[in-house]
């Protein structure tokens, strides 16, 4: 169902009349597209038959067709929407009023205004915590983002202080261990952490979505997928400065096996 979903997806929409672009840190800066970056996915270009490639595509597509089966009518935002195909397939939905995607990259905005740029969809570069829009959003989504800032909670405050009274905010994180081997990420997450932290906000939980995606170890050491290129570099030397992520990532490995897993959680205010 998600690669059927994916393919009526990647159709190019021509409207970009609802695109935007604006700088709020207003700071130049050089930016790209890297389609072998493990922080961007570019569906057009991905390699496939590589757990980093179209397998992890087809569980981020999975999250998204997951949290549009859990909107509720209104407005939508996409917080670190990447390229846009995620907000796309949200905006598929008729009851979704208005949607806007939100990411740092001005190269990932530009991509999207002209692949997915289509009626009731905005898009925005902003940095997450200086998005201030004048009004709250019914819908807020934001996946595999929460694990990449310096403060998860503070950057998941700022989502509830976005979402109207009712509405829905829709997460994911990693919940097996990924700091070590990815140099973008700052926390790893449990269920039960990642849980607690949508209480703490008096948000309540809905339902969520478990993801396992398996990987091969030795593709990752011998980096043989285009997107494990930009994996951490001098390992054991990270592990050596910082020994609880070697004894995390044993743990991890000897109760789980050679897997990454993921939660989406859907909570209400």
């Amino acid at each position: 169902r998600c690669r059927n979903s994916f393919a009526q997806n990647m159709l190019p929409f021509h409207s970009s009349k609802s695109a935007e672009c604006v700088r709020f840190d207003m700071t130049p800066h050089k930016d790209s597209l890297n389609a072998t970056s493990l922080e961007r996915i570019l569906p057009d270009e991905l390699s496939a038959n590589e757990a980093t490639g179209s397998e992890t595509l087809r569980l981020h597509l999975e999250r998204y067709q997951f949290a549009k089966q859990n909107l509720v009518p209104g407005t939508l935002l996409d917080l670190a929407c990447g390229v846009g195909y995620g907000t796309s397939l949200l905006c598929d939905d008729p009851r979704i009023t208005r949607a806007v995607g939100v990411d740092i990259s001005a190269a990932a905005v530009e991509y999207a205004n002209r692949r997915y740029s289509r009626e009731r969809v905005s898009y925005v570069c902003s940095e997450a915590l200086k998005y201030l829009p004048a009004e709250q959003f019914d819908n807020i989504v934001s996946l595999e983002t929460i694990e990449h800032v310096d403060d998860p909670k503070g950057l998941f405050s700022h989502l509830v202080s976005l979402l109207a009274p009712g509405g829905r905010l829709i997460a994911s994180v990693p919940i097996t261990p990924s700091v070590d081997a990815n140099p973008h990420h700052k926390s790893n997450f449990s269920i039960n952490g990642f849980s607690r932290m949508g209480g703490s906000f008096s948000l309540r939980c809905i339902t969520r979505l478990c993801q396992v995606q398996p990987f091969s170890p030795l593709a990752v050491a011998l980096k043989t997928e285009a997107r494990t290129a930009s994996l951490r570099r001098g390992l054991p030397s990270f592990y050596l400065r910082h020994p609880s992520h070697l004894l995390l990532r044993i743990w991890s490995t000897l109760r789980h096996g050679f897997v990454n897993k993921y939660i989406t959680l859907v909570w209400e205010k």
